[in-house]
């Protein structure tokens, strides 16, 4: 059996994965802010799990992670997650000495996509597109993820589609993550409610003008982080993921519009097919713990 974690900014969601690959157990506990603290859930989720499954450590072969920041999947170290309070941690190792199971971590959004390429059954290559705070993608060609040569591969939240737009996080001007995240939503819809998009959405459907141009702009920031995927990497399936896909169809039909408009002015787009490409990961879905348990089991291990 094996572990997988996905350690977020305010849960850490921890699985139980059969030899097949089936959930056995899933729970959730708070997560901590700051090295001891990150740690600290880490192994409480852990226990918690193998605990749950009605066995011990050492039944397990294997725990992944998947943490969000800069990650070095060789040593397990992680880098500038700052939403967690952690600027240099040494993961796979002092978990390691805690629970004596062998550790793998990977960044969160790649681990994400080969769970959702595995829940969903996928075939062939496929996207994971997550939009969070941030977009990145993580992109998976049968059965197996792609890092690229220094871990980039996915990072399409910065690449810069409007030249005159918004000043990004990364310090360019107009880029996919300006117009199609959910910092994108606080800026150009900035409310004191506890779900921004949800409402920006129920206010556009109500006939607020507004409200209709930031989502359709949203929706062109998605469509064109779709685009991007299917023309660099001609993924056959981009799997929409992250806080923004909880809109589900409401999301997803704005962008299959803006995709299809595409299509009408240029055929080579038409040809693509890029609408008949984009699926959305169910919410109930741990994709990324998911994943990191099959990362933990197939790659070498710390």
């Amino acid at each position: 059996m094996r572990v997988g974690l996905d350690i977020g900014g305010t849960k850490t969601d921890a699985v139980v994965l059969d030899a097949e690959g089936g959930v056995l157990q899933r729970v959730r506990v708070p997560t901590g802010n700051g090295h001891d603290e990150v740690l600290d859930s880490a192994e409480s989720a852990v226990r918690e799990v193998i605990a749950l499954s009605g066995s011990d450590a050492r039944d397990f072969t294997s725990i992944g992670v998947g943490i969000p920041g800069v990650v070095d999947s060789e040593s397990g170290r992680v880098h500038h997650a700052v939403n967690l309070g952690v600027d240099d941690l040494e993961l796979a190792g002092l978990l390691r000495q805690r629970v004596d199971v062998p550790v793998r971590v990977e960044n969160d959004v790649k681990a994400a996509a080969l769970g959702a390429y595995h829940l969903l059954g996928l075939e062939g290559s496929a996207a994971f597109l997550n939009l969070g705070t941030g977009v990145a993608a993580g992109i998976v060609v049968d059965g197996r993820l792609q890092r690229g040569s220094r871990g980039g591969a996915g990072e399409i939240g910065h690449i810069p589609i409007d030249p005159h737009g918004a000043v990004c996080s990364c310090g360019q001007h107009g880029c996919v993550e300006t117009t199609a995240s959910g910092s994108a939503v606080a800026r150009m819809w900035p409310t004191a409610a506890e779900l921004p998009a949800l409402e920006l959405f129920d206010a556009a459907d109500a006939g607020d003008r507004l409200a209709w141009s930031v989502r359709h702009t949203i929706a062109t920031g998605v469509a064109s982080a779709v685009r991007i995927l299917v023309l660099t990497v001609d993924v056959e399936t981009v799997v929409i993921g992250g806080g923004l896909s909880n809109l589900g169809e409401r999301l997803l039909a704005p962008v299959t519009e803006v995709l299809q408009g595409w299509g009408v002015d240029s055929p080579f787009l038409r040809s693509l097919r890029l609408p008949e490409r984009v699926r959305m990961l169910a919410p109930d879905l741990s994709a990324a713990a998911v994943g990191a348990a099959l990362v933990g089991a197939a790659e070498s291990v710390v």
